[in-house]
C-alpha cells in the first residue's frame, strides 16, 4: 500500500508525537496537545477533487462543450474474429474459434473499432474477421439466419486483401446491398438480405465472402453479384463463386466445391 499514498500522514503523526513527548522547565501544569481533525489519506492515483456535473457547472456560468452528435447506423452489427490455430499450434473446432470483439451501431463507434483492429495483410495465415447483422448469434451455416442463405467468394491474390477488405467493410455497413433483396417477414421481419460478411487470410491468398440470408432466389443473388463487383471496383475478367450454406453444412467445407462464375466475353465488334 505505501506505494498508492504519500507520507504525508506519517509526517504529521510524527510531528505530533514528537510535541506531546517535549517537556518544558517553566510551566508546572501542562496543557494536552489540541486534538487534531483526522485528514484523510492523499493518493498519487486517484483526484480527492470534487467533480461538478455537467448542469451544476452551467448554473456557476461555466461554459461546458455540447455534446458531440451520434449518427447512428440502420443496424447494429458485430465483428468477430477466428484463428484456426490456438496457442502451442493445435488445430482447433471451428466454433471454439470464435470470438465476439465488440458490436457498434453508430458511424462514431464503427470508426473507433475499426482503426483498432489490425488489418488483413497483418494477420497470421488461417486466420479471420467476420462481421455479421447483430440479429446473427453466431457467424456459423447452422444460425437461423444464415442457414437458408449462401455465401458469393472472391479469392484475392495476396498483397490487396486491405483495400478490398474496408471497401466491402463500408459497403455492409453503409447499406450499399439494401436495393438487392427485400426485408423478411414473420419472425424475421426486419432482417436485412445481407447478413455478414468475412475475410479469411490464407497461406497462398486471401478469400472475402458476402453472405446472404435466402439462397432459392436467383434474381436476388445476381442482383447482389453485381453490387458486390460495383463495390468492390472489380474488373469484369474477376472471377466469383457462390455456395449455399446447405452445401456447406453437408461437406463441412466454406470454400470447396463452390459454383464458379465468369462475366460473358464481349466479343471485339472489329
Amino acid at each position: 500500500m505505501a506505494g498508492y499514498f504519500s507520507n504525508h500522514s506519517q509526517f504529521q503523526t510524527r510531528f505530533a508525537n514528537a510535541a506531546s513527548s517535549t517537556t518544558t522547565t517553566t510551566a508546572t501544569v501542562t496543557t494536552p496537545p489540541a486534538e487534531t481533525r483526522p485528514r484523510p489519506p492523499t493518493s498519487r492515483h486517484f483526484s480527492t477533487s470534487v467533480a461538478h456535473p455537467p448542469h451544476e457547472e452551467r448554473d456557476r456560468g461555466v461554459d461546458v462543450p455540447a455534446p458531440l452528435p451520434v449518427h447512428p447506423l440502420r443496424n447494429t452489427w458485430v465483428f468477430w474474429f477466428r484463428q484456426q490455430h490456438a496457442p502451442g499450434n493445435k488445430i482447433t473446432n471451428y466454433e471454439e474459434g470464435i470470438k465476439k470483439i465488440a458490436s457498434f451501431s453508430s458511424v462514431e463507434s464503427f470508426w473507433g473499432l475499426q482503426t483498432h483492429l489490425s488489418s488483413p495483410s497483418a494477420l497470421l495465415p488461417t486466420t479471420d474477421y467476420l462481421l455479421f447483422h447483430a440479429g446473427v448469434r453466431r457467424p456459423v451455416w447452422e444460425d437461423p439466419l444464415n442457414r437458408a442463405g449462401g455465401k458469393w467468394i472472391v479469392r484475392l491474390r495476396k498483397g490487396v486483401a486491405d483495400r478490398v477488405w474496408e471497401d466491402l467493410v463500408m459497403g455492409v455497413v453503409g447499406d450499399m446491398f439494401d436495393e438487392c433483396g427485400t426485408q423478411g417477414d414473420g419472425e424475421e421481419g426486419g432482417w436485412p438480405e445481407i447478413c455478414g460478411c468475412t475475410i479469411s487470410v490464407r497461406q497462398s491468398e486471401d478469400i472475402v465472402s458476402l453472405w446472404n440470408r435466402v439462397d432459392g432466389d436467383a434474381k436476388t443473388r445476381e442482383k447482389i453479384r453485381d453490387t458486390l463487383r460495383s463495390v468492390l471496383n472489380l474488373p469484369p475478367s474477376t472471377i466469383m463463386e457462390y455456395k449455399s450454406n446447405n452445401d456447406s453444412m453437408q461437406d463441412k467445407s466454406s470454400f470447396r466445391n463452390s459454383a464458379i462464375e465468369r462475366m460473358p466475353v464481349i466479343a471485339d465488334a472489329s
